[in-house]
C-alpha cells in the first residue's frame, strides 16, 4: 500500500448494505470516511428499511443482480480507487461477485480492507453457511488488512473461541494463522486480555501489539463498522497501523460512552455524529 499525502484527494469503493434506519454499514462508512477526507463510492449489496438487529418486520431488497452491472460500469468509466472496503455479504454469489470486483479494481497502490462479517458471541450468523465462510477466507487472502472479531477469527483459523481471557500466546497464534490466509495485516477486535479491559490486537511484520483500555459495559450495533471505517480512513491518511488502530479504538469507545450517557437505544447504533469533527481535526495533525 502506498503512502498518502495529507491533502491528496482519496477515493474509496465501499461494498456494504444500506439500512434506511440504524447506524451501520454504509450509514457509518459514508459520513466517517467523508469526515476524514475520503470520497466514498457505494456498491450496495442490499437495501433495508432497518438493519436486522433488534427490529422486526423490516423490508429487504437484495441487490445481488445489480452488483455486477454496477461495478462493470465503473470499470468502463475507468474509475480508480485508493481503497476497496468490503463488509457483510449475504450469499455465496455476492462473495463471488466481490472476488471479481477486487480483481477488476486491484492495483499495486491501493488498499483492500476486508471486514469478514460472519458472526459474533461465538456463533456464525443464522444464514451464514460453511461455503460462505470458505468464500470469506478467499477474500481475506486478497486483503491488505482484515478486521475480524474474535468469533470470526476463530472460524477463519479453526481455533477454539474464547469470550475472554485472551492470553498473548493465544492471540499470537490466532494472528499468525490469520496471516497464513494471505492478508498483509491483521487487526483483531473484541480482545479481552483480562476482566475489565477490551480492545484490539494488531499484527504486522511478525509483531503483535495489544491495545485494550478499560472496558465500557455496553453493546451497540454497528460499532464494528465504526471501528473499521475510522481505521481505514486513518491508514489512507498516512497513519501507521498502530496509530490507526488506537485512533479507531479510542473514537469508538468514546462514542459508546456518549451513547450510554445519552440513553441511546443499543439497536440505533452509537452517537458518533457529534464527534465527526474530531476525526477531521485528527487528520490535520502531524503524522
Amino acid at each position: 500500500m502506498m503512502e498518502y499525502a495529507i491533502n491528496r484527494p482519496l477515493q474509496c469503493a465501499a461494498v456494504h448494505d444500506l439500512s434506511g434506519f440504524g447506524r451501520c454499514s454504509l450509514t457509518v462508512a459514508l459520513p466517517v470516511l467523508s469526515a476524514m477526507g475520503v470520497q466514498v463510492s457505494c456498491l450496495p449489496t442490499a437495501v433495508l428499511s432497518t438493519h436486522t438487529g433488534g427490529f422486526k418486520g423490516y423490508t429487504f431488497r437484495d441487490l445481488t443482480a445489480d452488483m455486477g452491472p454496477f461495478f462493470r460500469h465503473w470499470q468502463r468509466e475507468g474509475f480508480r480507487f485508493d481503497a476497496l472496503y468490503t463488509g457483510y455479504l449475504g450469499s455465496e454469489e455476492q462473495i463471488q461477485l466481490v472476488e471479481e470486483f477486487l480483481s477488476v479494481f486491484r492495483t499495486d497502490e491501493n488498499c483492500i480492507l476486508v471486514d469478514p462479517v460472519m458472526g459474533d458471541h461465538g456463533k456464525l450468523y443464522t444464514l451464514y453457511t460453511e461455503k460462505m465462510a470458505a468464500g470469506m477466507k478467499r477474500l481475506c487472502a486478497r486483503a491488505d488488512v482484515i478486521v475480524p472479531n474474535m468469533t470470526e477469527a476463530a472460524y477463519l483459523t479453526g481455533m477454539e473461541y474464547r469470550a475472554e481471557g485472551h492470553t498473548e500466546a493465544y492471540l499470537q497464534e490466532m494472528c499468525e494463522k490469520l496471516m497464513a490466509l494471505g492478508p498483509g495485516k491483521v487487526v483483531l477486535t473484541g480482545v479481552c486480555p483480562e476482566k475489565g479491559r477490551m480492545g484490539t490486537a494488531c499484527f504486522e511484520g511478525g509483531k503483535m501489539r495489544i491495545y485494550a483500555p478499560a472496558r465500557v459495559d455496553a453493546a451497540y450495533d454497528g460499532t464494528g463498522d465504526l471501528f473499521a471505517s475510522v481505521l481505514l480512513g486513518a491508514l489512507l491518511r498516512g497513519r501507521s497501523l498502530t496509530k490507526a488502530v488506537m485512533l479507531a479504538a479510542d473514537f469508538t469507545r468514546d462514542c459508546v460512552e456518549r451513547s450510554l450517557h445519552n440513553g441511546t437505544d443499543c439497536h440505533h447504533g452509537v452517537d458518533f455524529e457529534p464527534a465527526l469533527w474530531r476525526l477531521g481535526k485528527a487528520m490535520m495533525e502531524e503524522i
